[in-house]
């Protein structure tokens, strides 16, 4: 039986989301902390990747069960083992073939930014100090809505085979003392969104106009795009999926 697990997490002291062999990512955690419930080794396969540093406010990750999982209870069991940066929301059976990564539709991100110094957004939020120009920055943002070749803002050493993605929202709100970049598409690339906000910040000071924003999206250069802001700022928001895939 396959189970979706929807997880949430402070990404601060993690090496992102995938076990690596000489760093700390989120995943090993979640493995070792559910061989020690269940005593034997569980693989699970989540949504995607993170950054080193990147926050999550919903992810999920299937793993697979020969038994019918008490969801209060292993909810509750889970949450007590886990450290405190790490957290499970809920538990859903799903059909045999609902994969975390494949099955879903939709990813969407934030990227949260403040204009003042402030100690309770250190690490949760990128001080960017310099006058922007929302307006002009949601001009730019909306060129990049649709189907696209995205290779501009893809880290260079990749593993996909294409860099075509079909972003469903780009846009940039005030809320609150926080000014916060929404984007949501099919699928992203490897330091995608960071790019993307580097190059629209570029946008926003003047330092790239409009018409060489849309330059840089042709020419598929990274290193046309601008910086790669730092990842204190990024959250993994949500993960779409079609309902028929969930069978409670």
């Amino acid at each position: 039986m396959r189970y979706f697990f929807e997880i949430s997490y402070n990404g601060k002291q993690y090496h992102g989301w995938q076990s690596q062999a000489n760093a700390v990512g989120v995943q090993a955690v979640v493995e070792e902390v559910f061989e020690k419930l269940f005593r034997k080794k569980i693989d699970i396969v989540g949504s995607g990747r993170t950054d080193t540093g990147v926050h999550c406010v919903r992810q999920y990750f299937h793993a697979d069960f020969d038994h019918e999982l008490d969801y209060p209870i292993t909810l509750q069991k889970l949450n007590s083992f886990l450290p405190k940066t790490i957290a499970i929301n809920s538990i859903h059976k799903v059909k045999p073939d609902a994969h975390a990564r494949y099955s879903a539709t939709e990813r969407a991100y934030e990227y949260r930014i403040t204009k003042v110094k402030n100690p309770f957004y250190q690490d949760y939020a990128y001080h960017f100090f310099k006058e922007v120009n929302v307006k002009t920055m949601n001009e730019a943002a909306a060129l990049l809505l649709g189907e696209h070749d995205f290779q501009c803002f893809s880290k260079v050493k990749t593993d996909v085979n294409h860099f075509i993605c079909d972003l469903k929202k780009a846009r940039w709100n005030q809320k609150g003392d926080l000014l916060v970049f929404t984007i949501a598409a099919n699928r992203f690339l490897r330091g995608m969104v960071r790019a993307i906000v580097g190059s629209l910040l570029d946008v926003g000071t003047g330092k790239t106009s409009i018409m060489d924003f849309q330059r840089i999206i042709k020419s598929k250069d990274r290193k046309k795009a601008g910086m790669n802001v730092p990842p204190d700022g990024l959250y993994l928001v949500d993960v779409k999926y079609p309902k028929s895939i969930f069978l409670d």
